[in-house]
């Protein structure tokens, strides 16, 4: 797997601060985000579930985005593969 930076500012342990920032870099040819985007685009029901996880996920990780992140690491990650083989060469 291709490392991956990603820098936020904004979250501390009391709440947000009054601005949030992320900033994600990727390795040219990385375009995992967009394939699974994709993917939901074009499978409601998977994208329903994403929903679901996100909400679920919510309220115990609010203030923790790295926890926030990992716990959501699997599913994007599984349909990201699936998302790859079913639109080939699309990046």
């Amino acid at each position: 797997m291709k490392k991956r930076l990603s820098f936020n500012k904004g979250y501390t342990i009391q709440g947000f601060s009054k601005k949030v920032f992320h900033l994600h870099v990727h390795y040219e040819g990385d375009n995992d985000e967009l394939y699974f985007r994709d993917y939901l685009r074009d499978h409601a029901d998977i994208a329903k579930k994403y929903e679901r996880l996100k909400l679920s996920l919510w309220k115990p990780y609010e203030h923790n985005r790295d926890a926030y992140t990992e716990k959501k690491t699997d599913f994007v990650k599984h349909y990201s593969d699936i998302a790859r083989k079913a639109y080939p060469d699309r990046y």
